[in-house]
């Protein structure tokens, strides 16, 4: 009896494959073991696997690219995740998907609710907003929608390794200071994941660490932490630019803020820690599989 994850190579995949045990294992799938856009596949699959449940950490995250590949973002954000939802059914399994705070416009000014209207500003958002309607659709009764944000691991491509290669090679960083949001460890988001799949919870729910920041604000304090650590040998120029000043072919919102208190109230156990706490976590771990 094995939990599947589908997603292989992507930071939360792996965040969840550290998390099997003897008494809870957990598979990672790619796109090599099964076909998302085949349906009986997936129920084999799943039947092969004795599936206790599903959680799907693949998507096409490729924000910009989107815009110009709407076919492939649909495919693998929409179709795919319609086609999960449906092999969950057949069998009767939980099933748990992560979804995005793209879904929103970014015009609220306060958190985001899972209730609150959603109006995506680009295909990227799009293609997650159908993906959710296709599981409300389909398989509402045993699906829980798991919308995160500004998510960050050890492993993989992301905000916080990038922000450290560019401080550690340039003189000076321009940094968005308008794009208002909650940076993720994706250890704590595999950890809400595995514990929504046992309690079975159901519905459409948040979870991002605490507390508020710009991609400014983020950037300084992975410079602050990367000197303390010594991840870095010396500080940089962080200049904080606007949204306009860096034109990107999909639009961002500008507030993407998510209200995480439906799932904390489906979840007593689970732990929030503030974004902060958490990058000096990641950053450390970090340090320590470098210096291995």
């Amino acid at each position: 009896m094995k939990i599947i994850v589908i997603g292989k190579s992507g930071q939360l995949a792996w965040e969840l494959s550290q998390l099997s045990t003897s008494e809870q294992a957990i598979v990672c799938l790619g796109r090599d073991d099964v076909d998302l856009q085949d349906i009986p596949a997936l129920v084999n699959c799943f039947k092969q696997y004795n599936a206790v449940g599903v959680i799907n950490a693949s998507a096409y995250t490729a924000v910009d690219q989107a815009e110009g590949d709407v076919e492939n973002a649909f495919a693998l954000n929409a179709k795919a995740v319609g086609n999960l939802a449906q092999a969950c059914k057949t069998l009767s399994v939980p099933f748990v998907h992560i979804s995005t705070d793209f879904v929103f416009h970014g015009d609220k000014g306060a958190p985001y609710l899972p209730g609150d209207e959603i109006n995506p500003l680009g295909v990227y958002g799009a293609s997650k907003a159908q993906g959710e309607q296709l599981i409300a659709n389909i398989y509402p009764e045993h699906s829980a929608i798991i919308r995160t944000s500004w998510v960050y691991s050890t492993h993989g491509n992301n905000f916080v390794k990038t922000m450290l290669n560019l401080m550690a090679t340039k003189p000076e960083l321009g940094v968005i200071s308008d794009q208002i949001g909650t940076p993720t460890y994706a250890k704590g988001l595999a950890q809400a994941c595995i514990a929504s799949l046992n309690s079975q919870v159901v519905g459409v729910h948040h979870y991002t660490d605490t507390g508020v920041a710009s991609w400014y604000d983020f950037a300084v304090a992975i410079q602050n932490i990367g000197v303390e650590l010594g991840l870095l040998d010396k500080k940089i120029a962080i200049k904080p630019i606007t949204t306009a000043q860096y034109p990107t072919p999909a639009k961002r919102p500008h507030y993407s803020v998510l209200d995480k208190a439906s799932l904390v109230n489906a979840l007593p156990e689970l732990s929030l820690m503030h974004w902060q706490a958490q990058l000096t976590h990641m950053m450390t771990a970090l340090k320590h599989e470098r210096e291995a």
